[in-house]
């Protein structure tokens, strides 16, 4: 385990600490870290404490692996620490995926562990393999910034910090060193499951890269420390660019120059939205994607000198010149009545003139009715699809009658002038109108052989413009 000890020092992860927690689960790599730490606790000066959590998801087997933790402890003279969580609960009270109810109750059980004992540390066992594995999910789902570095060294956590001493080792040397030591820990049956993401690529990925490079784990760690490194370096410039931008900075509202805006670099650009979203939202909505801060940059990039774009949980985004105000509340101006932007599905946006909805099924709908709905399958359109207002010289081809301007649909649907103005237009990612909500759909190729069909709802406001 020499690594490890060089590890350990190149990062300073116990240069400061009296007492750590380990978190243990019983498995290969939680067990040896316990034991490595426990055999080394007098070189490095500190005390060692065992946290294990039943997640009460696998009855009996969860309960016997508390048990073979808290036997290895005694046998020891480890102090021990075990606690019970009914997850499965947790989580459907929270509405929660089972991988987050179980994380947020174990990492709550290690946080009150942590405080009782007032420890400096709290030691987990992810390695070199899961360091791969998560760097590569999140490429893949489109994470960006501190995320594409995967698992951090450290961070802090409770009152203290999370360390993680074996990220820069394999799944096989761990498993060597129980051989060695003469360690037995228990296998969780779940980490076989190909219905979990990361078993699919710890199965079918990691075997490929480790043939191509064993030590793949190396390079994915000193890519981690790299991003993570550059993306500190890039937020702290970030800071200094945005504050020079900023017309106005109140709660729940910014106001900036846009001019002053698309002089940053753009990757200060892309941080600085990011900054401004995580300062008005407190929270970032789950809904709230990269596709919101394209279409940020896109709307202060754009020739048309104003525009509005509606954000997750009621943030309005509107241009007006050079400047862009971002605020929880609407600013009715004759400008504001210009929208474009994507629209994901499944989601949900409000416009000004009431709200788009989108659902995804695997089930043709056959009793959906109404000009309010509109279903179709997504081999139907290309995608994605956009949101926006009218624009002169419009025109949407109609089942039976050809091509018609959205101008004579509206004076024939009697729709008024000023609600006109924002009345919402979907279009495929081709540029064809598809859908004028509550009014009329374009002619469909009724493709019906397809594995998903979408639905898209209309909900008009009561009082409009």
């Amino acid at each position: 385990m020499q690594e490890v000890e060089q590890f350990i020092k190149k990062h300073r992860l116990l240069s400061s600490a009296k007492t750590v927690v380990v978190g243990v689960s019983g498995g290969p790599d939680s067990l040896a870290l316990l034991h490595f730490l426990w055999k080394r606790s007098a070189y490095y000066k500190i005390s060692v404490i065992a946290a294990s959590f039943n997640h009460m998801l696998r009855g009996e087997e969860s309960e016997n692996e508390l048990k073979v933790v808290e036997q290895f402890c005694s046998e020891r003279e480890i102090l021990f620490e075990g606690s019970r969580g009914d997850v499965a609960l947790y989580q459907k009270e929270h509405h929660l995926s089972s991988q987050t109810a179980a994380r947020t109750c174990r990492y709550r059980f290690f946080d009150e562990v942590m405080k009782r004992h007032k420890a400096d540390a709290l030691a987990l066992a992810h390695h070199g393999d899961d360091q791969v594995e998560t760097m590569l999910m999140r490429i893949t789902r489109g994470s960006e910034g501190y995320s594409l570095a995967g698992i951090p060294i450290k961070r802090p956590f409770s009152n203290g910090e999370i360390i993680r001493p074996f990220l820069g080792i394999t799944r096989a040397q761990i498993e060597q060193y129980c051989k060695v030591e003469k360690l037995h820990p228990v296998f969780d049956p779940s980490n076989d499951s190909e219905k979990y993401v990361r078993n699919r690529y710890r199965k079918k990925v990691l075997p490929f890269l480790k043939q191509e490079n064993p030590y793949v784990h190396e390079r994915f760690q000193y890519l981690s420390e790299t991003i993570s490194e550059d993306e500190t370096y890039l937020i702290e410039q970030t800071k200094i660019a945005i504050e020079k931008v900023l017309i106005t900075k109140t709660e729940g509202k910014i106001e900036l120059s846009v001019c002053s805006f698309n002089k940053m670099p753009i990757p200060l650009q892309k941080r600085g939205i990011t900054l401004i979203l995580n300062y008005l939202y407190k929270k970032i909505p789950s809904s709230l994607s990269s596709v919101h801060k394209e279409n940020f940059r896109s709307l202060l990039e754009s020739e048309q000198p104003s525009g509005v774009l509606h954000f997750p949980s009621g943030l309005f985004v509107s241009r007006s010149y050079d400047r862009c105000s971002m605020s929880f509340e609407p600013i009715k101006t004759k400008e504001e009545s210009i929208y474009d932007f994507s629209f994901e599905l499944p989601g949900f946006v409000e416009l000004p003139i009431g709200s788009l909805s989108a659902e995804i099924t695997e089930n043709k709908p056959v009793s959906i009715r109404g000009k309010d709905v509109f279903v179709f399958s997504k081999n139907d359109v290309s995608l994605p699809l956009r949101v926006r207002t009218r624009r002169p010289g419009d025109r949407m081809a109609i089942a039976g009658v050809g091509t018609r301007k959205l101008k004579d649909i509206f004076i024939d649907a009697k729709v008024a002038q000023e609600e006109r103005k924002v009345w919402p237009v979907v279009e495929d990612s081709s540029g064809r109108i598809i859908w004028l909500p509550g009014l009329i759909a374009a002619k469909s190729d009724h493709i019906n052989h397809s594995e998903q069909w979408v639905v898209l709802r209309f909900q008009k406001n009561r009082h409009d413009v």
